[in-house]
């Protein structure tokens, strides 16, 4: 249960009005008609102390949303975007704050907030009225930190929001209620006919909460994107018996996203669902790397290997320690945190351009393995100044560059 939420509805009402002058949007009031209402994920943070940058309102009006976006939008120049033409449902951009206008779907408010994903975002304030109206208990339920459906068919509409409940563990550490736990372990694999970038989103916001070992781990366990067997492949660890606490505040932040990523999707879904080139780019070399150091001990990994090994995770290490043995986490990670440690980091004494003026080659393969050589010798201690990497270059020349007859 959550101690520092309101509950007071005359002290959510001044939270309101205060918040919607402090972000200057009390100016568009005056453009709805009576029967108008804030609605949504900005009351429900308001009641949860949350801060957010950027701001998205929900309002609903009774009729003619595209009309009075519009008119909206052409009196303060802001950005007006038609989301939806047959349902009327508009969207302005002004500066940070983004503003949906929908008309009621409902003859009723009651039946409008009851069409809507959760209690939790069924509140609605009534501009005109002043006053709060939670005719499904959504205020209990953030009290309790429980989410909840009123409807069943509120889901089946929007599959996204079977993913979407995930995202609220993540950010906002609710419990789900069995009832609806039930729901989605039946109806997952409706997941498939949403858009691929909207589940891509939704993926993104699980991955970078403050709860999102909770949220991962429930999505593992309910299995939402693979069947019984798609969590038997060794890279998919038991993330219960993992220890996070070596990895820094800002290491989490940066590194625990892919991570979590990599451990609910392999690289076929990650291509399905549009991620990134370089998400999916990182996610092959954590298994490539994951699969190597299942059957070769790292102190007998050669010489060749292990700088391979830290050439290619560099930029994302801390991602990779949870496949490492326990006793061994933690120095890698002081490693790589010495950005002069040049195994963890490698680098070169001298640049391509010294070396094809020093010793008179051009660029091609060769000057491209003469750098990695010097750079290898250099992360093994075998190289200490500029004059030995000069002379070591030109001994790998003699050894290695093509003979001519």
């Amino acid at each position: 249960m959550k101690d520092n939420i309101l509950t007071d509805h005359t002290l959510i009402i001044d939270e309101l009005e205060t918040s919607i002058k402090f972000h200057n949007w009390n100016f568009i009031l005056s453009f709805l008609p009576k029967g108008s209402y804030l609605v949504g994920g900005y009351i429900r943070d308001i009641i949860l102390g949350r801060v957010n940058e950027e701001i998205d309102i929900d309002i609903v009006v009774p009729f003619n949303a595209l009309q009075i976006g519009k008119k909206i939008s052409n009196n303060f120049e802001s950005k007006c975007i038609i989301l939806d033409d047959k349902r009327e449902v508009v969207r302005i951009l002004l500066n940070h704050i983004s503003i949906d206008i929908a008309n009621q779907v409902s003859s009723t408010i009651e039946g409008d907030l009851s069409s809507r994903d959760f209690s939790i975002n069924s509140i609605a304030f009534l501009f005109d009225q002043k006053c709060l109206f939670d005719p499904l208990d959504g205020l209990k339920d953030l009290k309790i930190s429980l989410l909840r459906t009123q409807s069943e068919i509120n889901l089946q509409n929007d599959p996204l929001r079977i993913l979407r409940c995930f995202r609220f563990v993540s950010e906002l550490n609710f419990k789900i209620d069995p009832k609806l736990i039930n729901f989605i372990e039946k109806n997952k694999g409706k997941l498939y006919l949403v858009a691929k970038e909207r589940i891509n989103y939704e993926i993104q916001k699980i991955v970078n909460g403050r709860n999102a070992l909770d949220a991962v781990v429930l999505v593992k366990k309910l299995k939402i994107f693979g069947s019984d067997e798609f969590y038997k492949d060794s890279f998919f660890l038991d993330l219960k018996k993992i220890s996070f606490a070596d990895l820094n505040y800002e290491e989490k932040e940066k590194f625990l996203p892919l991570f979590f990523i990599a451990q609910i999707l392999d690289v076929v879904s990650l291509e399905k669902f549009q991620f990134s080139k370089a998400e999916i780019a990182k996610t092959k070399l954590l298994r490539k790397w994951h699969l190597l150091l299942k059957t070769t001990n790292i102190a007998k990994l050669k010489e060749p290997d292990r700088f391979e090994l830290h050439q290619e995770l560099e930029m994302f290490l801390p991602s990779f320690i949870f496949y490492l043995p326990q006793s061994l986490r933690l120095d890698w990670l002081n490693r790589w945190r010495d950005s002069d440690d040049k195994l963890f980091h490698p680098s070169n004494l001298v640049n391509g351009n010294v070396i094809k003026k020093n010793l008179k080659i051009k660029d091609g393969p060769i000057l491209g393995e003469l750098l990695k050589y010097l750079s290898k010798e250099l992360a093994f201690k075998r190289l200490n100044n500029f004059d030995e990497a000069i002379y070591k270059a030109k001994q790998w020349i003699k050894q290695n560059a093509p003979k001519c007859d």
